[in-house]
C-alpha cells in the first residue's frame, strides 16, 4: 500500500535536488590547506575553515570548500548566512576532529553549525567529535557538561548531507531544527550502545526532509522525530544498536505543534531496544501525530518492535497520574517482520482521554523464541488486515 500523498512529496523534491544540482556557472574552489589548516590532528585549523566559508560566502559564482586528507582539528565552528552564494559545497577527502578535551566544546551546544544558509552540501569525509571522554564523564555521576552535536543546521533551506561518517558525537550527531528541503544520503553513524543522549539524526520544525540509504549504530534513537516535522521520508536505513526510529517524544511543552505526513519505508533494525516507535509525555499538550506510515520493516531480535507510549514521564516529574494531551491518529503498520526479543512485540499504550485512532495493522508477522508473541492495547482503536500476529488486540 503506497501512499499517493507521500510518494508525490519523495518524487518532487528529488526534482528538486536534481534540478540545484545543474549548473554551468564556473566554481570557485578554496582548499582549506592554502588557508593555514593543518592536516596532523594538533593544530587548530577552525581559522583557516571560517576564511573559507566568508570567501565562498560573499561569492556569487557556486563556491568548494576543500578538505585534503588528513585529520584537521576543530574547535566549534559557526558557518552562518545569510550568503551571496547559494551553492556552497564542502568537499572532504579528510577528517575533522573535536578536541579530545570534551570541556572545550561541552557546554557549545554545537560543534559544526550552520544557521541562516541556503543551498549548502556536505559531501564525503569524517566527522571525529571524539565524545567518549563525556561518555565516561556521564556515567561516572560527575557533573558534566550536556554536550554538542556533531552537526547542526537550522533555519536553513536546500542541505544536502552526502557521504557523511560522523563518529563517537558527543551528543546528538546531525540535528536538521528549522529547516526546508533537505536531503541526507549515505550517512553512517556510529558510536556505542551505551553512549548517552547520541541520537543518529534528529529532525524538528522542518519540512521536505529525506533520509536514504544510511546506516545508524548509536546509543539513543538512531532517528528522532521533532514537533513540527511535516513531510518526512526516510527509506532504507539501517539501525542497530541503538532506541529505533521515534517520534517524539511529543507533549513536552503545552503549546506544541504537532507531526504529519511521515514515511518510514524499507528499515532494518538489529538488537535494537524499540523498532517503530511513537512517545508523548502523559500530561497535557496541543501536540499531536497523524497521517504515518511505516512500511516494509524487518526486526531482528528487538525489545519493542512496535510501541506507542503516551505515557511517558521519566523521572516521575510533573506528570504522574494525568492523562496526554497529544493526539495520535492515522497511523500504518504494513509488511512488518521479524522477531522481537520480549514477549509482548506489539504495545499500544495510549492516553485514556485522548485514545489512539485510526491503527492500522497490515500484514504484521512477528515471533518471540520461535513462538507467536503477544499483543497489548490500551485506549486505541483500529483495524487489523491480511495476517497479523501476534493477533490484533485494536
Amino acid at each position: 500500500m503506497e501512499n499517493p500523498r507521500t510518494t508525490i512529496i519523495f518524487l518532487s523534491l528529488l526534482v528538486f535536488f536534481i534540478n540545484s544540482a545543474v549548473s554551468s556557472t564556473a566554481v570557485m574552489t578554496y582548499n582549506v590547506a592554502d588557508l593555514g589548516a593543518k592536516p596532523d590532528g594538533q593544530t587548530d585549523s577552525t581559522k583557516a575553515f571560517l576564511s573559507a566559508w566568508d570567501k565562498a560566502c560573499d561569492s556569487v559564482d557556486p563556491s568548494v570548500i576543500y578538505v585534503p586528507t588528513g585529520r584537521f582539528l576543530l574547535r566549534n565552528a559557526v558557518f552562518a548566512g545569510p550568503c551571496k552564494n547559494m551553492a556552497i559545497t564542502f568537499r572532504i577527502a579528510g577528517t575533522l576532529v573535536a578536541p579530545s578535551d570534551y570541556r572545550v566544546i561541552g557546554n557549545a551546544g554545537n560543534w559544526l553549525f550552520f544557521r541562516h544558509v541556503n543551498g549548502v552540501t556536505i559531501s564525503g569525509g569524517i566527522l571525529d567529535g571524539q565524545g567518549t571522554g563525556l561518555w565516561d564523564c556521564k556515567a561516572s555521576g560527575k557533573g558534566c557538561p550536556s554536550g554538542a552535536t556533531t552537526l547542526g543546521f537550522s533555519n536553513s533551506n536546500n542541505i544536502v548531507v552526502s557521504g557523511v561518517t560522523s563518529l563517537n558525537s558527543q551528543m546528538f550527531h546531525i540535528v536538521i531544527n528549522g529547516c526546508n528541503n533537505v536531503k541526507l544520503q549515505g550517512v553512517r553513524v556510529s558510536a556505542s550502545s551505551n553512549s548517552p543522549n547520541t541520537d543518529g539524526i534528529h529532525v524538528g520544525k522542518s519540512s521536505g526532509v529525506i533520509i536514504l540509504d544510511s546506516k545508524i549504530a548509536t546509543g539513543d534513537d538512531c532517528v528522532s522525530i521533532g514537533p513540527g516535522t511535516t513531510n518526512l521520508w526516510i527509506e532504507n536505513v539501517a539501525c542497530g544498536p541503538g532506541h529505533g526510529i521515534s517520534i517524539g517524544s511529543l507533549g513536552k511543552d503545552q503549546e506544541e505543534e504537532g507531526v504529519q505526513n511521515v514515511t518510514v519505508k524499507t528499515v532494518t533494525f538489529t538488537g535494537t531496544q524499540n523498532g517503530l516507535r511513537i512517545k508523548s509525555w502523559g500530561r497535557l499538550s496541543t501536540g499531536f501525530a497523524k497521517n504515518i506510515l511505516f512500511q516494509h520493516a524487518f526486526m531482528v531480535n528487538v525489545r519493542n518492535p512496535i510501541v506507542i507510549d503516551q505515557n511517558y514521564c521519566p523521572g516521575e516529574i510533573g506528570c504522574p497520574g494525568q492523562d496526554s494531551g497529544v493526539q495520535i491518529s492515522d497511523v500504518t503498520y504494513q509488511d512488518i517482520h521479524g522477531t522481537s526479543a520480549t514477549e509482548v512485540a506489539v504495545k499500544f499504550d495510549c492516553s485514556s482521554k485522548f485514545p489512539c485512532s485510526k491503527i492500522t495493522l497490515d500484514d504484521v508477522k512477528l515471533s518471540y523464541k520461535n513462538e507467536a508473541a503477544e499483543a497489548s492495547c490500551s485506549h486505541a482503536g483500529g483495524t487489523a488486515l491480511g495476517t497479523v500476529q501476534p493477533t490484533s488486540c485494536l
